[in-house]
């Protein structure tokens, strides 16, 4: 599996209510966690449901802020972006203003997946896929070392994954 796009979101008034659901609903957001393809009809018969009422719970998932939306996952070599590099960030300055326009800087970063403000030796960390690792310090080069306000870059490149999901884990 390939990582998403993610970009940060106000967290819906319904965030934590994973302890509200019953049985039936978390089974259908794992479900369609790993294949939102499903067609209701498919998911309702794994599920023990009609149809129906099937689509209505998912409806109500939707209206509740648990599916934030379907995505296609794609494979990252298929569409020359096979290379994932992880790059931990270190600004010069703690204040708002620097973290501030390092973001609206790093969020334009091409091939930038994900941006984190982290604890610890680093303010941030970047997952940045590209083709290659000439095309990565190309990136370096041409865009990397300008964001603001940037004392330290460090940069990881993957060589091999292990784990990549985007299944979050639903307590029974």
């Amino acid at each position: 599996m390939c990582a998403t796009k993610v970009r940060a979101k106000s967290v819906p008034a319904s965030a934590g209510m994973t302890d509200e659901l019953d049985r039936t609903d978390k089974a259908i957001l794992r479900l369609l966690q790993r294949d939102a393809s499903l067609s209701n009809v498919a998911l309702a018969e794994k599920v023990h449901l009609s149809p129906p009422a099937c689509l209505r719970r998912v409806e109500r998932l939707r209206r509740l802020g648990l599916i934030d939306g379907v995505v296609a996952l794609l494979n990252p070599k298929a569409v020359g972006a096979g290379m994932l590099v992880m790059i931990g960030v270190v600004l010069d300055r703690s204040t708002p203003e620097s973290f501030a326009a390092f973001e609206k800087a790093a969020v334009k970063i091409s091939g930038c997946m994900e941006c984190h403000v982290v604890t610890g030796e680093f303010d941030y960390f970047m997952l940045v896929r590209t083709r290659d690792s000439d095309s990565f310090n190309r990136l370096h080069a041409e865009q990397l070392i300008y964001l603001p306000g940037v004392r330290q870059v460090r940069s990881f490149m993957v060589l091999r994954n292990v784990l990549s999901t985007t299944e979050l884990p639903l307590a029974l």
